[in-house]
């Protein structure tokens, strides 16, 4: 490896870990500080599509900031996760692997929340989130798929 590539592969691999640094102190924010106080109960939904069907089937009932943030926002921020989780873990780079750490680190957020009573426990979330996640992913693959194509 010549030296100017070395120094290119440190410079994207510094870079890399400040944005991941970054993304982990957003999302910790948002998942457990930001707008949040410790309830008395806990909450929980283990019932899919139950939050996530009247915000599809009665939007009219809520405001716009409501629909989009519970529903896009649970998508888009987790769009990062998808691409990062197999750029990094070779071992996450097939879609049932991919899937199942996926799951696994949202059910430990959700689990988090739920015994901290900071948020709630939703099944909601966790159907949303892996959305974006997969959408991540998506991604992620087209774009090795593009590289290798220009590499032939």
């Amino acid at each position: 490896m010549s030296e100017k590539s070395w120094l290119h592969s440190k410079w994207m691999l510094l870079i890399v870990a400040f944005m991941a640094a970054l993304y982990i102190l957003i999302m910790g924010n948002l998942l457990f500080v930001s707008g949040r106080t410790p309830g008395m109960y806990y909450q929980y939904n283990l019932v899919p599509f139950e939050t996530i069907r009247p915000l599809l089937m009665e939007r009219e009932r809520y405001n716009t900031d409501t629909w989009v943030k519970n529903l896009f926002g649970n998508i888009v921020l987790f769009i990062p996760l998808g691409i990062w989780i197999p750029w990094l873990f070779r071992r996450c780079r097939t879609f049932l692997t991919f899937t199942s750490t996926v799951v696994l680190l949202l059910l430990g957020v959700e689990v988090t929340q739920l015994i901290t009573r900071v948020g709630s426990f939703d099944v909601d979330d966790i159907i949303l989130n892996t959305i974006g996640a997969w959408i991540g992913y998506a991604g992620y693959k087209l774009v090795l798929c593009s590289q290798k194509r220009t590499r032939n």
